[in-house]
């Protein structure tokens, strides 16, 4: 599209429907899904009711949408997450609040959420760990599919305890909040499953300047990326029944890593999960009986 092209379509979204605006932008390169969710946001509309905007394309745009949608197209374009916009997020199913308090949840973690799944049956009440639990996307999720487990989840933020509290409380399910460091807050119990998407990214790793917008200490975990997921197993078999699981997320080259850490420590079954792009993402071990 040429530049005069672009600055017609810009001004017209001064002026005008809700089409003009839609296209302007775009013309603000913005891709067409993003556009569309925070012009349905700003209008008070459901971010995925795309029909919507065909069936009042021609309607004009309130004055109040016009300044909000340009500060929100702004802050996207300057690398701000869609969650944080729209101040909402889709994870297995569950609508969840979120902000910059905590980081916005992944696709790629609900392949954690299917292998624990996996691992709990419908109908027994079995204790679950949920470790760094940010949103409480995984946490709320597993107490969503099993209702008959008793979820506990940590985390070293109270802001993100509050957010997960806030989840919580709206969608109607129970989890046993807890505040602290990793294993800190739970003496000497134990559970029959933990999972866990801790921080995994290395401290200097080149990709940290596009997610600055997302807490840093969710993010970074020492010079390797794998200092917290040590800590988590060397500390789990102390809180895990015997023969329990122990589920971990990590980044897409750290799948052998975590395997060696497993098999070192003397877990069994040690293995890896693949999401959906066919990238080993998760990784897990059961501690011997």
């Amino acid at each position: 599209m040429s530049t005069k092209r672009k600055q017609l379509l810009i001004l017209k979204y001064f002026d005008t429907s809700v089409a003009n605006a839609l296209a302007a932008l775009q013309a603000r390169s913005l891709p067409r899904p993003e556009a569309q969710m925070l012009l349905l946001h700003v209008l008070g509309q459901p971010t995925h009711a795309r029909a919507w905007l065909l069936a009042h394309d021609t309607d004009a745009l309130p004055g109040a949408a016009h300044a909000r949608l340009h500060e929100l197209a702004t802050r996207r374009l300057a690398g701000e997450p869609m969650a944080y916009l729209t101040g909402s997020k889709a994870f297995y199913g569950l609508q969840l609040q979120v902000d910059a308090r905590v980081l916005d949840p992944r696709d790629d973690t609900e392949t954690l959420v299917d292998w624990a799944l996996a691992l709990l049956p419908r109908d027994a009440g079995r204790r679950v760990l949920d470790l760094g639990t940010g949103s409480g996307a995984i946490a709320l999720a597993l107490a969503a599919e099993r209702p008959r487990a008793r979820v506990t989840a940590v985390d070293a933020s109270a802001d993100a305890l509050a957010v997960a509290a806030g989840n919580a409380a709206r969608l109607g399910l129970e989890l046993d909040l807890r505040h602290g460091d990793w294993f800190g807050p739970l003496a000497d119990e134990r559970f029959d499953l933990i999972v866990s998407n801790p921080p995994y990214i290395a401290a200097d790793d080149p990709h940290l300047p596009a997610l600055s917008h997302e807490p840093r200490q969710a993010l970074v975990s020492g010079a390797d990326g794998l200092h917290d997921i040590r800590r988590i197993i060397a500390a789990a078999p102390e809180h895990l029944a015997p023969g329990a699981w122990l589920l971990l997320e990590h980044g897409w080259d750290q799948a052998a890593a975590a395997r060696a850490l497993l098999s070192d420590s003397g877990w069994a079954q040690v293995q890896s999960r693949r999401d959906l792009a066919g990238v080993e993402r998760c990784s897990g071990g059961q501690w011997p009986l």
